[in-house]
């Protein structure tokens, strides 16, 4: 489980608060404390089984002698194998504390427990050839192996794979959380994170998704104070009705779908308005009273398509655009989104971010440039979804249900979203990203989309 709420750093950042409070505070008294805090997670998962640490030639080998020798004193069994002598003072005095003997990684013999203490944040090239499938084999010869700060082999700052062994079951983050632990193969590779506060103050515009905090409707509400939503229908009705459902189950007064024609189909509380082409969205979006608008679901990409999304656009209210409505706009997404005086929300997939926007850079940077250029909050989706706004503010939810990856459920996150921008709810993005999270991790396995609007409310409520 991903910490909520906290504070992700770089390894720029992470060194520099470091270095901060080594300048009031010694070194060796934070290492002992990262030293005690690997040894309590350890301990929660070894019991009395036979422990082997691996120590790195930085100060993330120094963690590990550290808690090599606390385990020690606790009673465990404990053999340590290195790559390497210490290259930092820090290192080499816990390797000194430490007294004990030191083994070669390459004759090191596996144990049920494994502390992997090698390489932590600041990674950045691949691991030697020698030591990653040295790694592997004793990751997958113990029964239960944790990483300190992150496993080694993963580049802190984009979550790429450089050599990272599968199969670790937790990763005990220091002080704060890095990229690497909620993107791309640190996904997968980071096992159950965990965070241990050590006392390096951290400051940062970068945290994870949080459960929000949400009111339910006071005595004076009515369907118009609640939120007006307008859903535009394209060539697809049925990913425009589904985005409309989420809507109204997410918390909107009322929800209006722009058809083209007024058939049947949604649920029986969605008022259908009949909209034939761009100039009759543009005269209907007058209506002062709408809250947010949506396009972008099952819209095509034919010139009926184009028109409904330049009266959209042009339109003086708060716009939610997903799916065609993104790949609509391409690469001129930007100039046309600069020129919008209302608040505007994208919610791209990885393919329609990339055909709207260069990036470089991890997916945070690349998301919060876009953001920036496009003077939009932005929804990243992914399994490491992240959401950036114009102010360089960045969220990411990882791990979310992977019963996700089904047709449908980013109708279902944008009529959340729409839901959230129509109440006027400030963090409506992190807020949509959350019930949309929880609604599917309710819904079980193998659901469909259609069934995510039905778990909305029982999300709602947890918030209340």
């Amino acid at each position: 489980m991903i910490p909520p709420g906290a504070p992700i750093v770089t390894a720029a950042r992470m060194r520099a608060a470091e270095e901060a409070l080594f300048r009031r505070e010694p070194q060796l008294d934070v290492m002992e404390r990262a030293g005690a805090a690997v040894t309590g997670a350890v301990a929660r998962f070894a019991r009395s089984s036979p422990i082997l640490v691996l120590a790195g030639p930085g100060n993330n080998g120094g963690d590990a002698y550290a808690a090599a020798r606390l385990l020690k004193a606790a009673g465990h069994d404990v053999a340590v194998a290195a790559c390497g002598e210490p290259g930092t003072p820090a290192a080499r005095a816990m390797l000194e504390r430490w007294g004990g003997d030191v083994g070669a990684l390459y004759q090191a013999r596996p144990r049920p427990v494994l502390v992997d203490g090698l390489f932590g944040t600041g990674l950045t090239r691949p691991l030697e050839r020698g030591i990653a499938p040295v790694l592997a084999e004793l990751v997958a010869a113990a029964r239960f192996s944790l990483a300190i700060d992150l496993p080694s082999g993963l580049a802190t700052d984009s979550g790429a794979d450089l050599g990272a062994p599968r199969g670790i079951g937790a990763t005990l983050a220091l002080g704060a959380l890095k990229p690497a632990h909620l993107l791309d193969a640190g996904l997968e590779r980071c096992g159950q994170v965990l965070l241990a506060d050590i006392g390096i103050p951290v400051e940062s515009d970068w945290r994870t998704v949080a459960r929000p905090k949400l009111t339910a409707p006071g005595p004076r509400a009515h369907k118009y104070s609640r939120g007006l939503v307008v859903v535009v229908e394209g060539d697809m009705p049925g990913a425009a009705r589904l985005a409309a459902h989420a809507a109204m189950a997410g918390g909107a007064g009322y929800t209006i779908l722009a058809c083209r024609d007024e058939g049947s189909g949604g649920p029986d509380a969605l008022v259908r308005h009949r909209i034939a082409n761009g100039d009759d969205l543009a005269d209907f979006l007058t209506e002062k009273r709408i809250g947010g608008i949506l396009i972008g679901p099952g819209l095509g990409r034919d010139r009926r398509a184009e028109g409904l999304l330049k009266a959209a656009l042009n339109a003086d209210l708060p716009l939610i655009l997903d799916g065609d409505a993104l790949t609509l706009l391409g690469k001129s997404a930007a100039a046309w989104l600069q020129r919008r005086t209302a608040a505007t929300w994208l919610t791209p997939h990885a393919g329609e971010f990339g055909r709207m926007f260069e990036g470089n850079g991890d997916k945070i940077v690349q998301t919060i440039a876009a953001a920036s250029e496009s003077r939009t909050t932005i929804i990243h989706k992914g399994a490491d979804t992240v959401i950036a706004t114009p102010r360089g503010e960045a969220r990411v939810l990882a791990r979310a249900s992977s019963w996700l990856s089904t047709a449908g459920t980013g109708d279902v996150l944008a009529g959340t979203l729409a839901a959230q921008v129509a109440a006027g709810n400030k963090d409506a993005a992190e807020t949509a990203v959350w019930l949309h999270a929880r609604a599917a991790a309710l819904a079980g396995p193998a659901f469909i989309a259609d069934a995510l609007p039905m778990h909305l409310s029982q999300a709602i409520s947890e918030c209340l």
